[in-house]
């Protein structure tokens, strides 16, 4: 496809903003889930990590407002004290162990913990408070043995703010279709930077650069948390699997439809 063949304010331009919008809504999730599978697992982690805990609170998509069905349904943030006797990786395999040992279907993933419930997907992320008054968390990374520093409110404050959410929403959906391996603050990002400068509420068209951007800019692209400019988010995949997420842009934009692209 080319941007020239949505114009701006045809009625083919309209038709195909109005597609695009009934594809989000057909992915679109119930809200109260959320909050169902964070009570539902609050006294279990309240078990687990005794007086150890900080705080619980739902984090990710859910909490950025991008969640789409068929992803991770939930994700629950667990925040261990900094004064905890128990290593990074302590805390994640303890977490691991009472999971399992309480009947659930958990998988280790890289930072978090992975539990599918009623055909619903929860992600349990274990992390410790660098110190006992801030924001700022380190999160074990499994795949590493190693540890990484973030601040999840800053990441919810950054895609809340950016008035991207149906363009990430639809990116999320053509990336499930596809099955590319893309995490999703990492794509969240990737949206944010391609947009940059573009319209609000110009679905069609913005959709289109993204897809554009995938194809061209983004494997090379750097892409730092925007919470610690020492975690680099781009090295999260590897640049053959960045290369697969953009030849399955370039095969998109050869498309003539919309409908071939996502549905």
């Amino acid at each position: 496809m080319k941007q020239n063949e949505f114009p701006t304010y045809s009625e083919k331009y309209m038709s195909s903003n109005q597609y695009l919008a009934s594809v989000i809504k057909k992915y679109q999730v119930d809200s109260g889930k959320a909050f169902t599978y964070y009570n539902f697992f609050l006294p279990q982690i309240q078990e687990w990590a005794g007086s150890d805990l900080r705080d619980v609170k739902i984090s990710g998509s859910s909490a950025k407002g991008t969640a789409i069905r068929n992803g991770t349904d939930v994700d629950i943030f667990i925040s261990i004290t900094s004064a905890t006797a128990h290593t990074l990786g302590n805390i994640y395999e303890t977490l691991f162990n009472y999971m399992d040992a309480k009947g659930f279907k958990v998988r280790k993933q890289n930072v978090s913990l992975g539990i599918t419930y009623n055909n619903d997907k929860i992600d349990l992320v274990p992390a410790r408070r660098i110190d006992q008054y801030g924001r700022e968390h380190n999160l074990y990374v499994r795949k590493l043995g190693t540890w990484r520093q973030t601040n999840i409110d800053a990441h919810i404050s950054k895609v809340q703010g950016s008035n991207r959410i149906n363009e990430i929403r639809l990116t999320k959906i053509w990336r499930d279709l596809n099955n590319l391996d893309f995490p999703s603050f990492y794509l969240e990002l990737i949206v944010i930077e391609a947009l940059s400068g573009k319209l609000y509420n110009d679905l069609a068209n913005n959709f289109l650069t993204v897809l554009q951007y995938l194809a061209s800019s983004f494997p090379s692209r750097l892409v730092i948390d925007p919470a610690n400019s020492a975690n680099r988010i781009s090295d999260l995949l590897s640049d053959s699997e960045k290369k697969k997420i953009a030849s399955a842009a370039q095969v998109s934009l050869a498309k003539d439809t919309w409908q071939k692209i996502v549905w």
